[in-house]
């Protein structure tokens, strides 16, 4: 089983969006089930996906109620069929009731990043290409919209600020404009003020690339090339250091993409344009 911890913040996330579904308390189940009563519940899947987020619909249950039993049905990262049943769930009926939504929604949301990954995956498998998301993820959601990237069989680039140095061209036009105009020497700036931390490098020429590869960063990002001049720097970079292509990424173009040669597609659109997937709960 893939899994994600529960960590505090995490579990912090759970409790809010529990607070923010339940409020005051769930009034239309109060109304018409009876409190002492029993049942049993699945979510099961209403179209083809990659299924994502099981342990994050579990510890939701077991917020609301730590006594619900809950038994996953399939694997974190598992492709499967339409009317797939995912999660089983046994216990007080209202209180099931009561998680639902909550619950759901963390695995819609996770279950179509992970989803919609795979399909970019499958893409370039013959090429042997990572592909990559991006800090472009819904404010707090990171660490799960990034875990259901990985269930989807696609990789993490940077998660935030902090593991990775990314010169990109805000930081480049202000570099410029301070007099010193080569990136070689942006990359060695970095390597003095952060040793160890990987660097990278966006570039939109060949030019930069030639420029920037002097310094000797880790990556180098190819931004909104055709694939002509992909191919071009893919020869004149001669392995010197791994080489990312980004921005407007789509399913129709990710393959040629890949047959340039290049190590990494990232795509923003792995979490910030991912459908959610149609799941439901059904009592039993």
């Amino acid at each position: 089983m893939k899994s994600i911890l529960i960590v505090p913040e995490v579990d912090d996330l759970i409790r809010r969006a529990l607070e923010e579904d339940i409020g005051r308390g769930d009034i239309t189940t109060q109304a018409v089930i009876p409190a002492g009563r029993k049942g049993r519940a699945i979510i099961v899947t209403r179209d083809e996906c990659v299924a994502a987020g099981l342990p994050i619909a579990q510890a939701v249950f077991h917020k609301v109620d730590p006594d619900l039993q809950c038994r996953f049905l399939v694997e974190d990262g598992t492709q499967v069929a339409a009317h797939t049943m995912l999660l089983e769930i046994e216990g007080s009926v209202a209180q099931i009731l009561s998680a639902e939504r909550t619950a759901l929604n963390f695995m819609q949301r996770l279950t179509g990043i992970a989803s919609l990954t795979r399909q970019f995956v499958d893409k370039v498998a013959p090429y042997g290409v990572l592909i990559l998301d991006t800090r472009k993820t819904t404010p707090t959601l990171r660490s799960l919209e990034k875990y259901a990237v990985r269930c989807g069989g696609g990789t993490n680039h940077r998660m935030g600020l902090f593991d990775m140095v990314l010169i990109k061209d805000n930081h480049r036009r202000f570099w410029q404009e301070a007099g010193i105009r080569d990136l070689c020497g942006a990359v060695q700036v970095a390597r003095e003020k952060f040793p160890g931390m990987p660097v990278e490098v966006e570039v939109e020429s060949e030019e930069e690339l030639l420029d920037a590869v002097r310094g000797g960063p880790e990556w180098i990002m190819l931004d909104n090339m055709k694939t002509d001049q992909m191919r071009r720097c893919v020869e004149l970079c001669a392995k010197r250091c791994k080489l990312e292509a980004s921005g407007g990424v789509t399913l129709t173009t990710v393959a040629d993409i890949a047959a340039t040669g290049v190590d990494a597609i990232s795509i923003g659109g792995l979490t910030h344009s991912a459908p959610a997937a149609d799941l439901s709960l059904e009592l039993l």
